[in-house]
């Protein structure tokens, strides 16, 4: 042996030792293909299974959905009732959130996600037993809808954080938006034919077997999404101790998103009952929703392709002052031409608002490894948010219609409420500013 330097030998039956032969599970290598298209600004396989998912969810709402408020509406024509069943929703949405949160976390969210969308089924099938009797359970198919909405919204979005990042968020919103006006484009179109052309409320208990359907089609779909899971304990006082922080942005984006369920909670239900009012004509509700969403598709797909994070400040507050002015037509006339003139305008700038807020509120989510670790919890807080403003929205108005039935104390009660998004922008002005600095 040479002076100075030592030779090392094996013994028999042993393999001298390779690098990089750590096994590499099938999860982890999912995990490092997501994350390396996320770099590259791509979708997976996971984000596009995600938009599956979601795809099949609105299709089975915009089919059904759209007609639950007129099937109440039939049975007893009462704005306070309609109000009164989605505050109902509204508040078992906001209690799921809340409790469902330790299950997501700690669990498996899969399991939640699924149950969203049978119970969403169980909803349905509800409204079909009980038939014209509905409108004296209305407390109870509320919570059951608030319930299904609350366990799939919480899975969905905590999924949506994962297999998303801040160079693809804004484009899957825009898609996810695409199939939301696709499905409701040609879902209540087709409902209302039926509807119409079927005696009685055979209509009615059609299209809500074939909710029940694509379902069922929805919760087969979720078993190919993986469960990624988090390692910590859920904190069921997180929201307390995020909010009671100084410096913390959560405080301007929480008034933010409280304004935002301001508008959402009553203008989700109102607008379809108006149309339907206005013309007692299941039908023309169905040709309404299908000129709204076709405008609604085009103008999600070219925003969410065209909007960047340093124009979001702007491209939104042009977004809510239309959103605000295409109401100022109903002081003139409630008719369904004015109505047609409020549904494409909505349409049209509608994304405008809703991408920046949505893709800048889940990109606060990730800003650091301590708020993407309690991405439950900040996204349970995101949602008793906007559940706070919808509550409030939807109570402001079932006191004013209990109050008065003036038209024009109606249109003013709809001006107040549409304005709120304004709200919303002014409130989030300093994350677009700090979003586009970082672009």
């Amino acid at each position: 042996m040479q002076k100075g330097r030592v030779k090392f030998r094996f013994a028999p039956g042993l393999r001298k030792p390779e690098p990089h032969t750590i096994p590499v599970s099938g999860a982890q290598k999912a995990l490092r293909a997501m994350e390396e298209a996320e770099r590259k600004g791509k979708f997976t396989p996971q984000t596009i299974l995600l938009l599956v998912v979601n795809g099949l969810f609105a299709a089975a709402n915009a089919l059904s959905g759209t007609f639950v408020g007129v099937y109440l509406w039939k049975a007893k024509s009462n704005f306070a009732m309609i109000g009164f069943f989605t505050l109902c929703i509204y508040v078992a949405m906001a209690l799921t959130f809340w409790l469902a949160g330790k299950w997501v976390k700690e669990y498996n969210k899969m399991y939640a996600l699924r149950l969203g969308v049978a119970v969403s089924a169980t909803f349905y099938l509800l409204v079909l037993l009980f038939g014209t009797r509905a409108v004296s359970y209305i407390w109870l198919l509320g919570t059951v809808q608030g319930m299904a909405a609350g366990f799939f919204w919480l899975a969905y979005n905590v999924v949506y954080f994962e297999v998303t990042g801040p160079k693809t968020r804004d484009r899957f919103n825009g898609w996810a938006g695409v199939l939301g006006s696709s499905a409701g484009m040609t879902a209540p179109w087709i409902s209302g034919l039926v509807i119409v052309h079927m005696p009685g409320m055979t209509g009615y208990r059609t299209i809500f077997s074939v909710s029940l359907g694509i379902f069922l089609i929805g919760v087969i779909a979720s078993f190919f999404l993986r469960n990624r899971k988090v390692q910590d304990d859920y904190a069921w006082g997180y929201m307390v101790t995020c909010l009671r922080q100084k410096q913390t942005p959560w405080h301007t984006v929480a008034a933010a998103l409280v304004a935002q369920g301001f508008r959402e909670g009553v203008f989700g239900f109102i607008i379809g009952l108006l149309v339907y009012i206005s013309t007692a004509d299941e039908s023309k509700l169905g040709s309404f929703a299908l000129i709204t969403s076709a405008v609604s598709f085009a103008s999600y797909w070219l925003v969410g392709k065209l909007l960047k994070p340093r124009l979001r400040k702007w491209g939104m507050l042009a977004g809510v002052l239309a959103m605000t002015l295409v109401i100022v037509p109903f002081f003139w006339q409630m008719s369904y031409l004015t109505l047609l003139v409020f549904g494409i305008g909505t349409a049209l700038f509608f994304p405008m608002y809703s991408i920046p807020m949505t893709s800048s509120v889940f990109d606060l989510i990730g800003q650091s490894a301590e708020s993407a670790r309690r991405r439950v919890e900040l996204i349970v807080m995101r949602e008793l948010a906007l559940s706070a403003g919808r509550v409030m929205g939807t109570s402001l108005f079932v006191a004013v219609t209990f109050w008065s039935k003036s038209p024009p104390v109606f249109t003013t009660l709809l001006l107040v409420i549409g304005a709120s998004p304004l709200l919303s922008w002014w409130f989030m002005r300093g994350q677009f500013i700090a979003k586009a600095k970082s672009a």
